[in-house]
């Protein structure tokens, strides 16, 4: 594989009420900061076979802004070549500038937030909806059809609405869009996402789990029985809302586990293993609250398939996941920790033996902001602009 960066000019982007600027900065971007990347002792290579004319721009309504994704999806669009934002909401916050809520975000020249219902969507062409679950449906429904929208909420994940209900404990309102919903798993549903008008952003511990496990079922590599799952989020994975179980007192110097058995995102993992094993799985999964900011990490025990080593697994997801920018494969023996992707949209995994024979533990890392929620949020738009998918996403990882 090359790792030169190769760009040509196979597609011309032209949308009607959508306007692109600033391709130099793109070129840029993606030259310096994705060339000769080094992972499991192979080379990655962006191939981009996308030319962009230098005067389009996508503009961008953010719902949400003053939570902690909404505000993630403006810092990640400080820096995005092609999408601009026109419209921020935040109904508590209204007639407010986003520097006054977040401080780190003064030096953007933004319009002031406005309650959704005052929002003018005439100047918009597609929308990242950042609401908390129960509030998406009735918005989404109400904002002009030819949208195109990310909603980072859960009302749009799970295909069954009854199980939607037993779950969230409500009915869903929006069956008709729940049909015509797309799942945003970005390295797995790459096509779908591309064709699509709405997306259900995946949830972080959804994420962080699937990324792994899909190929190795796909590949019937492991036993989909038995799987248990071992995860930790840091506090921002709550949102923002002042909750006394999240004050730093509660969470300072301790671990807690919580949503034992009926975490709202094991229908979610389940359905996405499901999908790909084209049979029922059950999952063990328990999640645990980490005194950290941000960061999360998955460790799954599986069974593996009979006469399948170790090594099998750790090939599958080498070949898997090679020309996918944002699934690092570490080389082996290399465990995944969480400050090496604090602040970035990248996955990094390994595989290890377990001490019990014919099982297998396979660990994941993301940052719960970022590849959990609003960069891969950012990934999916991306390409049902018809863009590259790491366009304005090639930050490196914050440390120390």
């Amino acid at each position: 594989m090359s790792s030169s960066t190769t760009f040509s000019s196979s597609i011309s982007l032209e949308r009607g009420g959508c306007f692109f600027k600033n391709e130099v900065k793109l070129l840029k971007n993606r030259c310096r900061n994705g060339c000769n990347f080094s992972v499991a002792s192979s080379r990655k290579s962006l191939v981009c076979n996308a030319t962009l004319k230098s005067d389009q721009t996508v503009r961008i309504g953010v719902l949400g802004a003053s939570g902690y994704t909404g505000s993630e999806i403006v810092r990640l669009l400080a820096n995005h070549p092609h999408f601009d934002i026109t419209v921020l909401t935040a109904d508590r916050k209204a007639g407010q500038k986003i520097g006054s809520v977040f401080p780190h975000l003064i030096t953007q020249n933004l319009p002031e937030m406005v309650a959704v219902k005052d929002a003018d969507f005439s100047n918009v062409d597609a929308v990242f909806c950042c609401l908390p679950h129960g509030t998406t449906q009735e918005i989404i429904k109400a904002l002009p059809k030819s949208l195109k929208i990310v909603d980072l909420s859960a009302d749009f994940r799970l295909r069954d609405i009854n199980e939607y209900e037993e779950w969230y404990g409500q009915p869903h309102r929006a069956p008709d869009l729940q049909k015509e919903a797309v799942y945003g798993l970005t390295e797995i549903l790459k096509e779908e996402i591309r064709n699509s008008r709405l997306v259900a952003n995946p949830g972080c511990y959804p994420t962080s789990i699937q990324l792994p496990l899909v190929p190795l079922i796909k590949a019937n590599l492991i036993k989909t029985t038995n799987i248990i799952i071992d995860a930790k989020s840091g506090v921002s994975g709550a949102g923002r809302g002042a909750k006394e179980a999240n004050l730093y007192t509660e969470v300072a110097e301790g671990i807690y586990s919580y949503g034992i058995t009926k975490h709202r995102h094991v229908p979610e993992i389940e359905q996405g293993l499901s999908d790909c094993a084209h049979s029922k799985v059950t999952v063990s999964f328990t999640p645990h609250l980490m005194p950290m900011s941000r960061g999360m990490q998955s460790t799954m025990y599986i069974e593996m398939a009979p006469g399948v080593e170790v090594e099998d697994l750790y090939q599958e997801l080498k070949i898997s996941y090679e020309d996918k920018e944002f699934v690092v494969l570490l080389d082996q023996g290399v465990v995944p920790h969480t400050r090496d992707v604090r602040g970035s949209n990248y996955c990094f995994i390994n595989v290890f033996r377990d001490r019990i024979p014919g099982r297998a533990i396979v660990i994941s890392v993301i940052d719960n902001l970022v590849k959990g929620a609003s960069g891969q949020a950012v990934q999916n738009l991306n390409l049902m602009m018809e863009l590259p998918e790491s366009t304005g996403l090639l930050y490196q990882p914050l440390f120390p």
